[in-house]
């Protein structure tokens, strides 16, 4: 079975590992720092907090931005649950918009309807690696005093108006989980150019305790003291990750042109087929960390979404039976049994169900070979 993406961990990346569990520091040593700053630098942002998951990232980075009880969240339905679930961790309501048919990314001129007083926060998500419309929604943002978070997750290594993913909205957030970009085994950072949020982050990852005397109310406390200012969470990343993660940093671009240039030939190779949309190209300064190759089925005239679905599933099916393990990203959200019984109903963002009905994502990794891809591709304009 070809899987839609996998890890690839060299020996150079084991070693590194090895290293690290030879030493006297396996969690909260040197290797974490060094990892912050390695990412830190490798999207051009001041400052990255390393926590245990891209979840845990946003997680922390939803208390940065100071959502809690009463606040709303607006963000895409299109995107692993994570991206919602740890707003409602933090008492928010969550507010899903649609999106951008061609992309799958939020839509600002929709984002702009659902702003209220109640709003605290806007999550963007690059969806498959293609960076959102990060111009526009800084602009609202500003406007309207609120938080720009990023769910970068996707993204890592692409670029937005020639500047990196990770150094731009207030806060971005990174996952290492196998199949992403890079892998740490499972890790997640949030960069940030903001000191105030990046000292947020720090206390948050470990219990919202501080050894920073400037803080404390006990100001003649000795050495050995610590305080708790807020309530926080062990979300402490193990060194021998953070070495892991610091070794696949160094062939990041590597990595990320690989991907590119497969997105390239399935463009070309699967460019006129009848029935099936393709994603958008990359361009000359903005281009896409292509964590995913998303095609999708064009709808009929006036085809239901039962339909589309049934159609898709089919296609899913059948390119699963021959070997080709596709995926589908995402169910919408607001689907899941848990969101329905808050009161979330379907219909709410047609687009979205619409683009999730039609889709399915093809193999796509650094080691996929042209002749794994050339049957990928075969087979998907037979079946189509």
């Amino acid at each position: 079975m070809i899987p839609y993406s996998r890890q690839e961990v060299s020996e150079t990346d084991i070693d590194e590992v090895v290293k690290i569990l030879r030493s006297d520091w396996i969690t909260r040593g040197p290797k974490i720092k060094e990892f912050e700053q390695a990412m830190a630098r490798a999207v051009d942002a001041t400052y990255a907090v390393a926590f245990t998951s891209g979840t845990a990232a946003l997680h922390g980075a939803y208390f940065a931005a100071g959502v809690g009880k009463g606040d709303e969240v607006i963000t895409s339905p299109l995107t692993f649950a994570s991206t919602s679930n740890t707003a409602l961790w933090q008492g928010a309501h969550v507010v899903f918009v649609d999106v951008d048919s061609k992309t799958g990314n939020l839509d600002p001129k929709e984002v702009v309807k659902k702003i209220t007083p109640h709003t605290k926060a806007i999550t963007v998500v690059d969806y498959a690696g293609r960076p959102a419309d990060l111009d526009a929604f800084k602009k609202i943002a500003t406007k309207h005093n609120l938080v720009l978070i990023e769910d970068s997750v996707h993204a890592l290594g692409a670029k937005y108006k020639g500047k990196k993913i990770g150094s731009i909205a207030d806060m971005s957030i990174f996952s290492f989980h196998p199949v992403k970009p890079i892998t740490a085994g499972e890790a997640g950072v949030v960069t940030t150019n903001d000191t105030e949020l990046y000292e947020k982050l720090l206390r948050f990852r470990n219990h919202g305790m501080t050894r920073d005397k400037t803080l404390w109310e006990k100001k003649d406390a000795p050495d050995y003291h610590y305080e708790m200012l807020e309530l926080g969470l062990n979300y402490w990343l193990t060194d021998f990750q953070a070495a892991l993660g610091i070794s696949q940093l160094k062939r990041l671009d590597t990595f990320r042109k690989k991907r590119a240039t497969l997105a390239k030939a399935y463009q070309q190779m699967l460019s006129g087929v009848p029935g099936l949309i393709l994603p958008q190209a990359d361009e000359a300064e903005t281009y896409s960390g292509w964590h995913l190759y998303a095609v999708r089925l064009t709808p009929g005239l006036n085809e239901s979404f039962e339909s589309l679905i049934a159609r898709r599933d089919a296609l899913f099916a059948a390119l699963r039976s021959k070997g080709i393990g596709v995926q589908v990203h995402y169910i919408p959200v607001y689907f899941h049994p848990y969101y329905q019984r808050l009161g979330y109903k379907k219909g709410i963002c047609p687009k979205a169900e619409n683009f999730f009905a039609s889709e399915i994502s093809i193999p796509l990794f650094p080691s996929l070979t042209k002749k794994e891809q050339q049957y990928v591709v075969a087979i998907l304009k037979e079946l189509v």
